[in-house]
């Protein structure tokens, strides 16, 4: 005797709803990864901001450069980390995603507050010129 033959059984493991991840041990190291190149990155740029007023002449009075170029850069270093976690988000990846959205938080909230301490910076300079920090004073 001939029975029908049911249809297969649904199987979510396989079709449109299947999301192929990342190798966990990949996905961790590159997460890492990132995190200490960035890090690296902006001990540089802020470095450099820290070393332009720094000089061994005790005659000479410096003040260090303003920081808006410096913040630019940060920010850049933050765009960068969105980016990559953009494609980490497409590669499923799930710790450089979280890693990577993290640093970007991060160096979101440094720029925005390097931005505020130096605009009051120029404003207490723009109103008094001899203000300590200033590139007019002595």
């Amino acid at each position: 005797m001939n029975l029908p033959v049911a249809p297969p059984a649904f199987d979510a493991t396989t079709g449109l709803g299947q999301r192929p991840r990342a190798d966990r041990g990949a996905d961790i190291g590159a997460g890492c990864g990132l995190v200490f190149l960035e890090l690296i990155a902006l001990a540089v740029i802020f470095g450099l901001w820290f070393l332009s007023g720094f000089n061994l002449d005790p005659g000479k009075t410096v003040t260090t450069d303003s920081l808006w170029n410096y913040l630019a850069a940060a920010g850049g270093v933050g765009v960068l980390a969105i980016a990559a976690a953009a494609i980490a988000s497409r590669a499923g990846a799930v710790v450089t995603v979280a890693t990577q959205a993290i640093m970007a938080a991060l160096i979101c909230f440094i720029v925005f507050g390097g931005a505020a301490a130096q605009s009051h910076q120029d404003r207490l300079c723009r109103d008094m010129p001899s203000a300590a920090g200033c590139k007019g004073s002595s």
